[in-house]
C-alpha cells in the first residue's frame, strides 16, 4: 500500500509541471511580451510585417547606427590646386649678364621647398610676396613669372609642386606600408592611394575605409568602395586614411545556433541574414513564429503619430512561418547592439512533461512488478 501511494504522489508531482517553468534554454515568446499592454509596460511590441515595414524603416538607427557616410568620386578634390601649407620648389633662369636674380656665373637659382604662408602667397627675391593661393602649378608659374620679368625681362620660371603637408596623404593604418604619401600635383583617388601603400591588411574583418578630411569624418566598407567606382572619390592633400577592423556587433540569443556577441560581416544587415550567421534556428527547439529583436531607442526618437517608437525599449516580433514574415525579414534592418533571439517552442516544455510522466509510469510499473 504504502509503495502504491509513493507512485501516485510521483505521478501527480509530474503532472503539476504542466503550470511550472521547466528547465530550458530559452524563455517563451508570450513570457517576454507578457503586459505589454500594461498601462505601465515599459516596452511596445512591433510586428515586422508588410504593413508595418513603411514606417518602420523611417525610425531612426540605434546603437551607434551604420557608418559615417561617405564623400562619392564626385566631391572633396581640389584639382591639385596650391594651398597653404603646400611646398612649391621654383626654379629662376636667367641669361642676361649681372642679373639681380642669378648669382655670377651661373644661369639659373633655385627655391627648394618654398613653403606657401597661412596668407597663400610666397616670398620670391627682388620680387616680394606673391599670392598663388588656389592656383594650379601651371597658373603659379605664370603669375610668379609675370612678377619677375619686372626686375628680369628675360628671365623664365620653373615650377613643381613639392612634398609639403598639404600636398600629401597620410595612410595611417590598415595599410602594408603606412606613410605619408606626396600627391606630386596629380589626381589621385582613394583607391590610388591605397595601392601606393601596399593595400589593404589581410585578416581585418570587414575592413572599413575612414577618410578624416578638414575634422569631418566619412567611412565606407571596403567592400562597397571596391565594387562601386562611384565611390572612388578623389583625395586632397591633408587627408588621412585609416583602414580599421569594423567593431559593429549584435547578440544572439535563446534558440539559435549560437548564443554569443557576433560582429558584422557586411555593410547593411537584414534580420534574416542576422539569423542565417547566427547559424539558424534550432531544429525541434526554436519557434519559428516567435524571432525577436530587442532594441533601445534614445527618448529623443519617441513618436505618438507612427514616425517614430512609442517607447524606447521595443520587441519587434518576426513570423517565419509565413511568406509575408520572410520577406519582411529580409528588409527589416539590423542596428548595432540589437539583441535577435529565437524563443522557444512550447511543444518543447509539453515534450519535457510527457517524459516525466513516461518515467514516473515506468516507475511505477517496475513497482508494481515488485
Amino acid at each position: 500500500m504504502g509503495k502504491s501511494v509513493s507512485i501516485c504522489l510521483a505521478v501527480i508531482g509530474s503532472l503539476s509541471l504542466v503550470g511550472c517553468t521547466l528547465p530550458r534554454g530559452a524563455a517563451l515568446q508570450s513570457e517576454i511580451v507578457r503586459n505589454a499592454d500594461a498601462q505601465d509596460s515599459t516596452f511596445s511590441v512591433v510586428p515586422v510585417t508588410r504593413e508595418t515595414l513603411a514606417a518602420i524603416t523611417k525610425w531612426p538607427g540605434t546603437g551607434g547606427g551604420g557608418l559615417a557616410g561617405w564623400i562619392g568620386a564626385g566631391r572633396g578634390s581640389d584639382g591639385g590646386l596650391i594651398r597653404a601649407g603646400d611646398a612649391v620648389n621654383i626654379t629662376i633662369w636667367d641669361n642676361e649678364e649681372n642679373s639681380l636674380l642669378v648669382p655670377p656665373g651661373t644661369k639659373r637659382i633655385e627655391l627648394v621647398g618654398t613653403v606657401v604662408s597661412s596668407a597663400g602667397s610666397i616670398f620670391v627675391p627682388y620680387v616680394g610676396e606673391v599670392s598663388i593661393n588656389g592656383q594650379t602649378p601651371d597658373q603659379a608659374r605664370r603669375t610668379i613669372e609675370s612678377k619677375v620679368v619686372t626686375v628680369a625681362p628675360s628671365a623664365q620660371v620653373v615650377l613643381a609642386r613639392g612634398a609639403g603637408k598639404q600636398s600629401a596623404v597620410d595612410l595611417v593604418t590598415g595599410v602594408a606600408r603606412p606613410g605619408v604619401y606626396p600627391m606630386d600635383g596629380r589626381q589621385q583617388t582613394i583607391l590610388s592611394v591605397l595601392a601606393e601603400g601596399g593595400g589593404i591588411q589581410s585578416g581585418l574583418r570587414n575592413p572599413i575605409v575612414r577618410l578624416i578630411r578638414d575634422g569631418k569624418t566619412y567611412e565606407i566598407a571596403a567592400d562597397r568602395l571596391l565594387a562601386d567606382g562611384a565611390q572612388n572619390t578623389s583625395m586632397r592633400g591633408g587627408d588621412k586614411v585609416l583602414v580599421v577592423a569594423d567593431e559593429r556587433y549584435y547578440t544572439a540569443l535563446g534558440a539559435t545556433g549560437t548564443e554569443r556577441l557576433i560582429h558584422f560581416e557586411k555593410d547593411t544587415l537584414t534580420a534574416l541574414e542576422a539569423i542565417s550567421i547566427a547559424g539558424g534556428i534550432s531544429d525541434g527547439r526554436a519557434n519559428p513564429k516567435g524571432v525577436l529583436v530587442l532594441r533601445d531607442y534614445p527618448a529623443n526618437a519617441l513618436r505618438t503619430d507612427g514616425s517614430g517608437p512609442a517607447k524606447t525599449r521595443v520587441v519587434f516580433t518576426i513570423d517565419l512561418t509565413t511568406a509575408d514574415g520572410l520577406f519582411s525579414a529580409r528588409t527589416f534592418r539590423i542596428y548595432p547592439k540589437d539583441t535577435v533571439m529565437a524563443t522557444e517552442s512550447p511543444v518543447v516544455a509539453l515534450q519535457s512533461v510527457a517524459g516525466l510522466l513516461g518515467s514516473a509510469i515506468g516507475l511505477r510499473n517496475a513497482a508494481s512488478a515488485n
